[in-house]
């Protein structure tokens, strides 16, 4: 069981994932970004090379559902399947395989792709997208943290949920945020903490791999 949103900033161009699942590090497999490209998740059942190979298809220049037609339709058991893409342009598509888990909703506006499967309710997708639109002044990790959080008061996941991610790319090649909880009783509480304690150190990070002889310390051993 699985919810997802992929999104683009309108703001700062960014785009990022956040997911939660009763499996364990559902982070190590279903969310992908990628600067200036687009936000993927490939979740239900999942086959991790989905992910990239969507990105791919959106470097080559395809749009999100010319993507999401490619790469759905030359999967290897695409019934078992749920993708997510949203694309530089923040058009979004979602595809739902005819054997995906439980109760599933998908919901897509400008900007961003939400999907979930065994689902307490239909109206937990719808929940976490208007989340997103409503919090638009927030950076772009919090506003999806804040989805989750979302579709959890609208009933979340149909069982426990023990693992939760954000994922975001920003301008440069890797991922600045990049937070993951693999498992625990509360992952998407856990996750908030998590960022609370990156969130205003994680523009230092990005300097200290452009620029070191700038970058703060943040006085832990070794650090200096």
């Amino acid at each position: 069981m699985t919810i997802s949103i992929a999104a683009r900033c309108e703001r700062t161009g960014a785009f990022g994932v956040a997911i939660s699942s009763s499996s364990p590090a559902v982070g190590s497999r279903c969310p992908n970004v990628r600067a200036g490209v687009g936000a993927v998740a490939s979740q239900n059942v999942t086959d991790p090379s989905l992910g990239p190979a969507l990105l791919d298809a959106l470097a080559s220049g395809l749009a999100a559902k010319a993507a999401l037609d490619l790469i759905s339709s030359t999967a290897t058991h695409p019934e078992f399947r749920q993708l997510t893409v949203v694309d530089a342009t923040g058009a979004a598509a979602v595809f739902s395989g005819a054997k995906s888990l439980g109760i599933t909703a998908e919901v897509t506006d400008h900007n961003v792709a939400a999907a979930g499967n065994m689902l307490a309710n239909d109206g937990v997708i719808q929940a976490m997208v208007n989340s997103f639109n409503t919090n638009s002044e927030k950076e772009l990790a919090d506003r999806l943290i804040c989805s989750l959080e979302a579709g959890v008061s609208a009933g979340g996941e149909a069982g426990p949920v023990h693992s939760a991610a954000v994922l975001v790319a920003t301008q440069v090649s890797w991922p600045t945020t990049n937070l993951r909880v693999d498992w625990d009783e509360n992952p998407i509480v856990k996750l908030r903490e998590i960022y609370e304690v990156w969130a205003p150190q994680s523009d230092d990070y990005v300097t200290r791999a452009l620029n070191p002889s700038v970058a703060p310390s943040y006085a832990v051993p070794g650090d200096e």
